[in-house]
């Protein structure tokens, strides 16, 4: 099978492609820059492997939560590499590819995950290795203040070390360490595609796959987007 994943949902860039049994991967920080880095970057991957669009299997794409221009550039283009060659999608969570990479370059069984959300809040969830090496979700997406965390996350109990991840434990750490004692991975910071990865194989086995159309981002906080306009 070949996959090619992509995300453009934080002020990082990437794509990476699965063939062959070969990983090919692409990380850039370039904020405000993704929709012209994104499709050059696909290029870029293809190229190198010297593997065609015609020869994909599906996209893989960041579905969020992240930033909303963010998150939807990267809907957009997945949908419409997958409308040119006809193949279908699947959405991975940012925090869980940030959790799957602390899973592979760590070992970390248990992992909080955190985007600065801006506006004072976090982007947080929770995550425990599964037996198949595959992180999973002990805690729904939430967007919330750091210091004010809701039960969901606060009432769960970690039996292993628990590793902090992404860009919210940078800005907030010691808010979030009063209510969430982590160890902190300072090189995680941001979602990459090729953490994506991981959950297309089974995601495909299972029929998660879907059309292009079907396609949908997770902003987990949708009701603020009115609040930026000039004049709120």
């Amino acid at each position: 099978m070949i996959f090619l994943a992509l995300d453009t949902s934080t002020e990082a860039c990437s794509v990476a492609l699965s063939y062959h049994g070969q990983l090919l991967a692409l990380d850039e920080v370039c904020p405000q820059q993704h929709s012209k880095r994104i499709l050059p970057m696909v290029q870029q991957v293809l190229a190198e492997a010297g593997v065609s669009l015609n020869q994909l299997n599906g996209i893989v794409f960041g579905r969020g939560p992240g930033s909303f221009t963010g998150v939807r550039i990267g809907v957009s283009v997945a949908q419409g590499v997958a409308f040119g060659v006809d193949v279908p999608v699947y959405g991975v969570s940012t925090l869980a590819a940030m959790a799957q990479a602390a899973a592979k370059l760590t070992a970390a069984k248990q992992v909080i995950a955190a985007i600065d959300a801006r506006m004072a809040e976090v982007y947080l969830a929770a995550f425990a290795l599964d037996a198949q090496g595959f992180m999973q979700p002990i805690s729904p997406e939430i967007a919330a203040k750091p210091a004010a965390l809701p039960a969901v996350v606060t009432d769960l109990t970690f039996d292993r070390d628990l590793l902090g991840v992404g860009t919210g434990w940078q800005t907030y750490a010691t808010e979030l360490q009063a209510v969430l004692p982590a160890t902190i991975a300072a090189d995680i910071l941001y979602p990459s595609a090729q953490f994506m990865l991981p959950f297309a194989n089974s995601a495909w086995q299972e029929g998660h796959f879907v059309a292009a159309e079907q396609a949908e981002p997770v902003y987990v906080r949708d009701e603020v987007t009115w609040q930026k306009l000039p004049g709120r």
